[in-house]
């Protein structure tokens, strides 16, 4: 492991529009790269611009705790921040990899969450959030705390091979075992799933009915993204030791999209396998309202429940209008209640969504999210 100490010149990320697969409104990275060094982690590739070589060199900064003070005071801040949840994880790096052993940023950062009365939700693959665990029921008491853990099964022995520098999975289950009895409210983020080593009806079904002993209070799936360069290069040697035969069978799968999608085929199929093994366990697959619905302002409550709407129906092959409307709804800087009579007017809004947007501004909530969410 290489240590590169950096002083960045801001931290704070403000999402365009609300994230409703975190349900966040900010995130940072504290750290760029990542020693847990999964084989599949798509921060490999180019895009993301992470210097040195991934899995072994991490930039770390230093600086970070007193920039996100900084960014949070509201003395200096012309706009205000809106309310809503801080996401600490991060598409380059798991801010709780055994950098944080040394730097301590994690917990620094949740210090100043907590002094400025923000809600977190934290993803990690590590162990090492339990460090926290009393700073995180603090936050969670006085506003509002999630942690999440990632998967890719809760197969060990798979999980030895593509994710070598994190604990076994059920070290992660027994984590979220001791974290709910504190009442800390916690996720499975069962993504990605590997095609042909993860992804059967087996081992989804087993990755649910786990989560749910361990207490889990939702599950978000996710099929692997395979970027063309050092990601795809990187895990293809991974997957040749783990089978040689397989690469072979992932020319069916992947063909050379831009943002590394699978075949909508594939993915189809397999989102079906998680549907019902969500069914079949009573498990939420996006993060419920109750976790959420005090920490968020009007509009992007109506925004994060229509696109909850959008993706269980359309992950049930139905049509759905509420993703497009979500989206126009995330440009409307007035409160959508001081709108009521005019909501027609906003591009995507047709009867059905008016009726839908009517009720969620009248009671929090709307009968088909429930009943969507309650399947």
């Amino acid at each position: 492991m290489s240590l590169i100490e950096t002083r960045a010149k801001s931290l704070l990320r403000k999402q365009k529009k609300i994230e409703s697969w975190f349900v966040s409104r900010y995130g940072m990275n504290l750290y760029r790269g990542c020693t847990h060094n999964c084989a599949y982690c798509d921060g490999r590739a180019e895009k993301y611009r992470v210097q040195g070589e991934y899995g072994r060199d991490v930039e770390v900064k230093v600086n970070a705790a007193q920039l996100l003070k900084k960014e949070l005071d509201p003395s200096r801040r012309r706009i205000p921040l809106k309310k809503g949840f801080v996401f600490v994880g991060g598409g380059v790096c798991d801010t709780y990899q055994p950098a944080e052993q040394t730097y301590g940023l994690t917990r620094s950062a949740l210090e100043i969450l907590a002094d400025f009365n923000f809600p977190v939700h934290i993803l990690t693959k590590s162990t090492l959030v339990l460090r926290d665990a009393d700073l995180i029921r603090k936050i969670n008491a006085n506003t509002r705390a999630m942690v999440s853990f990632s998967f890719s099964s809760v197969d060990p022995d798979i999980s030895r091979i593509f994710e070598p520098g994190v604990p076994a999975p059920a070290e992660r289950l027994e984590a979220i075992a001791y974290l709910k009895s504190l009442g800390i409210p916690c996720g499975m983020y069962l993504l990605p799933v590997i095609p042909h080593v993860t992804d059967s009806v087996e081992k989804i079904e087993r990755s649910v009915e786990t989560a749910r002993e361990a207490g889990i209070d939702f599950i978000v799936f996710g099929g692997m993204t395979l970027k063309q360069g050092r990601q795809e290069d990187h895990f293809m040697d991974v997957l040749r030791r783990y089978n040689p035969a397989l690469p072979e069978a992932y020319r069916g799968i992947y063909h050379g999209c831009p943002w590394g999608s699978a075949s909508s085929g594939y993915f189809n199929s397999i989102q079906q396998i998680f549907n019902r093994a969500a069914r079949r366990y009573h498990m939420p697959r996006r993060i419920p309202l109750r976790l959420f619905k005090d920490w968020i302002d009007e509009n992007d409550r109506v925004i994060i429940l229509l696109e909850h709407m959008d993706y269980l129906l359309k992950t049930d092959g139905k049509k759905s209008p509420y993703g497009f409307a979500a989206y126009s709804l995330s440009g409307t800087k007035e409160p959508l209640s001081s709108m009521r009579n005019s909501l027609r007017r906003i591009k995507g809004v047709n009867v059905l969504v008016e009726k839908i947007l009517l009720e969620i501004l009248d009671t929090g909530t709307c009968a088909e999210y429930e009943r969507l969410m309650g399947e």
